[in-house]
Formats: structure tokens, sequence, C-alpha cells
């Protein structure tokens, strides 16, 4: 059942389209993410989505309810990338007070914001104030905030922007312990080796517009790598095939670069044996989504450019 619906949100601020006809379905219990270069759309994507920022067409559904109804917003925890803590108040007391505001009463807030701090990695650090937390400390007191409503749907914007690779493992262990426990996570991150390890499927937007969106399998059975060792290769070939392929690289007698798909390689093999190059290995490799998302990226830009 899908718990996250979007059928042509589009967002335009005056003569800027922040996004335009976005359609997604995110089912309920997956780890959903969202990738996009800066200024794609993502954070727009989100606030729309989180009732924060109103659509200027389409519509949404969050856990059943348009975003802005507190009937769903009851069920949505959210961490915005740029968020702001209450420095003169405790860790603990800042987790209270935002699990009253969830519902819960003084009894239950205390026990969850004490529950919520050993989840993130903070217990033993609730009394002492948000302002002398690090920057990594706020992030996980953030996540926290987000959590301790024991939400149905979780938006994180770039919730491991500020932590190091042991707070950023820490971070992905949580997200499958939520996903484990039936909740449904859509995460927005520029860090794609961490999406490829946690996400259930995923879109990728550029200039307001999905360009891609499927399971990580799906969308690297597109784009193809090949590695090739050759001789021969003039430079006058090296231009030309640049010009098709950005991406290619050349070192030493080892030429790589990504392909639209895999039936490309037959031809651009003919093309390099035509120019006079001389093949001695050709190793089809699988397209990583760093590889995807930059053969999508780049391929809209030329579109666009």
């Amino acid at each position: 059942m899908a718990v996250i619906e979007a059928w042509n949100l589009t967002k335009i601020y005056g003569r800027q389209v922040a996004c335009r006809e976005i359609c997604l379905s995110v089912e309920e219990g997956q780890i959903f993410g969202l990738l996009g270069p800066n200024g794609a759309g993502k954070s727009t994507l989100v606030k729309m989505l989180v009732g924060l920022v109103y659509p200027t067409a389409g519509e949404a559904k969050v856990a059943g309810y348009a975003p802005q109804d507190i009937r769903g917003r009851r069920q949505v925890g959210f961490l915005p990338e740029n968020f702001r803590l209450h420095g003169w108040m405790k860790g603990e007391e800042l987790l209270t007070f935002h699990a009253r505001l969830a519902g819960l009463d003084n009894r239950a807030a205390s026990r969850r914001a004490h529950e919520v701090l050993e989840l993130v990695g903070l217990a033993g650090e609730g009394r002492k104030l948000v302002a002398n937390y690090s920057k990594g400390m706020q992030q996980r007191l953030g996540l926290a905030a987000a959590l301790v409503g024991d939400p149905r749907v979780v938006f994180l914007d770039e919730p491991t922007s500020a932590l190091d690779p042991l707070g950023r493992r820490q971070v992905r262990e949580i997200l499958l312990a939520l996903k484990e426990a039936g909740k449904t996570v859509f995460l927005n991150s520029h860090l794609l080796s961490e999406v490829e390890q946690v996400c259930d499927r995923v879109a990728i937007i550029n200039r307001g517009t999905v360009v891609a969106a499927g399971r990580l399998d799906e969308l690297q059975a597109g784009p193809a790598t090949v590695a090739i060792r050759l001789a021969g290769l003039t430079g006058e070939l090296v231009a030309e095939l640049r010009r098709r392929y950005p991406e290619l690289q050349l070192e030493g007698d080892r030429l790589t670069l990504a392909l639209g798909g895999r039936e490309e390689i037959a031809d651009l093999v003919a093309r390099l044996v035509a120019g006079g190059c001389r093949i001695y290995e050709v190793r089809p490799g699988h397209s990583s989504l760093e590889d995807v998302f930059v053969h999508l990226v780049r391929e809209g830009e030329q579109v666009c450019g």
C-alpha cells in the first residue's frame, strides 16, 4: 500500500520552476531515496510533502491525508536539512517538549525522550545544554526529535551531513531498524553510497523533474560501463569519443567510459577498430548508482543546454 503519493506536484517561485509535475509513489515499509544535484528541487519537494510549502499545482497524500491535514502530520516525523535547535534547553528537555507536542503525556514523553536518546547514540548526554553539543551531536539530536513521536513516516533531509563515518553507519543501522519496524523512510541525501546501501527504491530529480525512478537493480540495468585495453588510440579519436561520452577516462592503455546500455559495446569496439586501434581486452562493468546519477544529470544538462 502506498503511504506517500504525489500527482503532478509543481512549485513555481516567480519565474523560477522549483518542481515540475512530479509524480511519486512510496510503499509502506520502504526506505525511499531522493537524489539530485544542488538546486534540483529536492528540498522543495520534501517541504511540499510535509506541508511546509503549498504547491502551485498538483496534489499529494501522506499516510492517507493531504500534507496540511493535522491528522496526517501526527503520523510524520521530519528532520530538515538546515534545522535549528533550542540551545538554552537540555537535550532531554527538548525531546520531552517535542514528545508533548506529538500528544504524549508527561510521563510517556519523558520515557520516550530517553529511548530515542539511546537510539541515536546520545545516552548519558541528555542533561547537557544543546548549545554545548557538537555539530554531530546536534545532528543526532535532530534525528531523535524526528523520531520521538513514533511516526509512521519519517522524512530525513541530509540526515548524515555532519556525521563522521561511525555516525553515518549508526544512522544507516537506525534506518534499517525503522524499516524492520514497518516504518517508511523518505531519505533525501547527496551521499550516493549510503543510499545504495539502505534504499529499496530511488528517484533522481534534476532541474525540478524526476528523470528516473525505480528499484536500484532496475536503474543500474540501464547505463553500463566498459573498460577496454587497447593500442593505437589517436587524439582525434579520443576527442570524437569524448564528445559522445563525457565520462571517458584514459589511463595508459586502458579506456573506461559509461554507455547508454550494454548493446552499445559492440558498436564502440567496431568504431575503435575502424579507427586503427588494436583491442586486447573488453571488460563490461556493473553500473554503480553514481554512474547512473552522473549519466542522467549530464544527459539532462546537454538536452537543456
